[in-house]
């Protein structure tokens, strides 16, 4: 491996380009504490009571006390208690709601021989624990000591979110540290994310190393599922539920089974494998409506696939009298603010109601919130409020969450966004 502080890398024309820095232990001495008298400038005093103290990495624009020297939006600060002792360092967005993220408790700066170490750790994490390191997530943002970037390996390819402007601004060192650590193909920036907006960035999706790679497959617990990097959702594919699909399909033998919201067509065809008489996906969009009826016929499974509005098409099931034995909601995030968590409660309520009626007595309902701003007990509590309402009795058969390639960090609820609830609906009473 390269040293970070004697060498520079550059790639023009697929040819690796390497140019010295600073030589020999003065070099990367001075370079190092110029890093740290430039960064060390420029702080914020958070006041008494913050998130910070109780182990959260973020500082919101209310809970700053005072801010001294003047830091540029992107830049690294020092963060300070009340009386003057370290927080650590974070990066710094002023014109962002959360005006600073933290990344160490310590004084550092973001070079690259601290992307060499972090990443690496993060690579470790995943070789320690049962994760199949060609189709994980190698970095996930703040539980990876890394705020707002988030690196998805798809067999020979990684695909990379930088959703912060300071990480923004170093995404060049990321993807070059990526490709010296995990040697891939190509690396795939999907800057397209509506989070990148808070932090001042316009969406964009380009190749920062190798070539577009065209649509391929990856293998799901035996299926085979189309991914497509530039242009499919999220990162390509959603490798945070796919060990969910499993204890659905494990009941799905001989059953009638609906799938909502079926993206990719993950749950549906899973349940098709395991032997579902009839399997019934929905989703509004046309792509994935293609990449599901595409999946089962490489498969040679059986999956009706519809594109339709969900909502509409629960009540006109409901309306036929329609029953099915399984049904499978994973909606898209409804509450992608906190001001909106009001309206996401209804359209999750509303969901819940219209899957509950169209269920025979012991069938099963497998459901799933991917909002952060909305904790599983809430989740749980709109759940039963739909219940309450059908009538219906619920039995809870399993709870889910994320895979261990999304770790959580257990002081910062945003790193657990994904929530799963397994129910039973009990006989009538």
């Amino acid at each position: 491996m390269a040293s970070g502080a004697t060498l520079g890398n550059r790639y023009a024309g697929g040819v690796e380009i390497r140019r010295p820095l600073l030589k020999g232990a003065q070099g990367r001495s001075n370079q190092r504490q110029l890093a740290l008298n430039r960064f060390s400038m420029a702080g914020l005093v958070i006041k008494k009571n913050s998130r910070i103290f109780q182990g959260h990495d973020w500082v919101y624009r209310s809970e700053v006390q005072k801010t001294f020297g003047e830091p540029q939006d992107g830049d690294i600060v020092s963060l300070r208690g009340p009386r003057d002792e370290l927080l650590g360092s974070a990066i710094y967005n002023g014109r962002s709601v959360i005006v600073a993220r933290r990344f160490t408790r310590k004084r550092l700066d973001l070079d690259r021989e601290f992307f060499v170490r972090r990443i690496g750790q993060a690579l470790e994490y995943r070789r320690a624990h049962p994760i199949d390191p060609k189709k994980c997530r190698l970095i996930w943002s703040e539980s990876d000591g890394l705020p707002g970037v988030i690196a998805d390996r798809y067999g020979d390819y990684i695909v990379l979110q930088t959703l912060t402007l300071a990480m923004d601004q170093r995404k060049e060192i990321i993807a070059d540290v990526l490709r010296e650590l995990c040697s891939p193909v190509g690396i795939i920036e999907r800057n397209d994310s509506s989070s990148r907006g808070p932090e001042g960035l316009e969406p964009v999706t380009s190749i920062l190393f190798g070539e577009a790679p065209k649509p391929f497959c990856i293998d799901v617990d035996g299926v085979q599922m189309e991914v497509d990097l530039m242009a499919g959702q999220k990162t390509g594919f959603y490798l945070d539920q796919a060990a969910n699909y499993a204890p659905v399909a494990a009941y799905a033998k001989g059953k009638r089974v609906l799938d909502c919201f079926s993206n990719s067509g993950g749950f549906a065809l899973a349940c098709a494998k395991a032997g579902a008489a009839e399997v019934t996906a929905l989703d509004v969009s046309e792509e994935c409506v293609g990449q599901i009826r595409r999946n089962a016929e490489r498969n040679g499974l059986k999956v009706d696939a519809q594109k339709a509005d969900v909502f509409s098409m629960l009540r006109e099931y409901e309306r036929s009298g329609r029953l099915f034995d399984i049904v499978v909601l994973d909606p898209p995030t409804f509450a992608k603010r906190l001001d909106k968590l009001n309206d996401a409660r209804r359209g999750y309520k509303d969901i819940h109601l219209r899957a509950l009626k169209l269920l025979r007595p012991g069938g099963l309902l497998a459901t799933y919130c991917c909002a952060h701003h909305v904790s599983a007990q809430q989740y749980l509590d709109i759940v039963n409020d739909a219940a309450v309402d059908a009538p219906a009795t619920l039995r809870r058969i399993g709870q889910y969450s994320q895979n261990i390639d999304h770790p959580i960090v257990t002081t910062m609820p945003e790193t657990e966004y994904l929530k799963g609830f397994l129910f039973e609906l009990a006989p009538g009473k």
